[in-house]
């Protein structure tokens, strides 16, 4: 297995999926392995490294977004250059370019529809979940001739709901807009759990439950991966799906 890939790769019929981890990169100090983040202090140099290795095990170019915590969808152009967008989702029926999202304790979502030959990835973080970015992404698939009972997901590494501590009065904000994520921490405090609030959203925008794939570490515990909870100066790991 690569160095570039976590311990267990997703398997999403109709692309090739895999997360990255913090092993295999050249990146140093703070943000020590493969770090794909431009934004956290690395430097530039060690970035495109990385992502050349990135780019070299996919087999293709890599896009990237500017990510903001929005619902923002970017459709990428049938043809030509994939400029850099603002944008926390992308979306494609493209073979010729891979989708990466970035995350140090949000979701990383792919999604890849088999029979239409559509694929997306998502960065769904509280803000950016509650704001609907998962719907929008579904949504954005569907206009390029995807179903949603067509669709399967894998919900990638991100910190837990057993980790996940918030204020009781966020917990009860982001409750009332998602009820699944409500929960509480090993300790039993106030917690958000964003992977079984993504896995309701899904459900109802179509996506058959046998057909999400949830079974991944937690960031926070698992040193594998950047969280930004156990260190707020650190880099950022990728989910990344490029259509079959």
């Amino acid at each position: 297995m690569s160095a570039l890939l976590t311990a267990r790769v997703p398997r999403l019929r109709g692309a090739r999926a895999l997360f990255t981890g913090r092993d295999g990169g050249v990146s140093t100090g703070e943000h020590a392995g493969l770090n794909l983040a431009r934004h956290v202090g690395d430097e530039e140099r060690r970035v495109q490294h990385n992502r050349a290795l990135l780019a070299a095990e996919i087999g293709a170019p890599v896009a990237f977004v500017d990510q903001v915590h929005s619902a923002d969808v970017h459709v990428l152009p049938a043809r030509g250059d994939v400029p850099l967008r603002t944008a926390d989702a992308m979306v494609t029926d493209r073979r010729d370019v891979a989708l990466a999202i970035m995350v140090a304790d949000c979701l990383p979502v792919l999604l890849s529809d088999p029979v239409a030959g559509v694929v997306a990835v998502a960065h769904a973080g509280r803000q950016g979940l509650l704001s609907g970015v998962l719907q929008h992404t579904v949504a954005a698939m569907i206009g390029l001739g995807a179903r949603a009972e067509d669709l399967e997901a894998s919900i990638g590494p991100s910190i837990c709901g057993a980790c996940y501590e918030v204020p009781a009065s966020l917990r009860e904000e982001a409750a009332a807009r998602l009820p699944a994520t409500w929960a509480r921490t090993s300790w039993n405090s106030p917690s958000l759990d964003l992977r079984a609030g993504a896995a309701a959203v899904l459900e109802a925008s179509g996506v058959p439950r046998d057909a999400l794939d949830m079974e991944h570490p937690c960031t926070l515990e698992d040193e594998r991966f950047f969280s930004y909870r156990r260190s707020s100066r650190t880099g950022r790991f990728a989910g990344v799906l490029r259509r079959g």
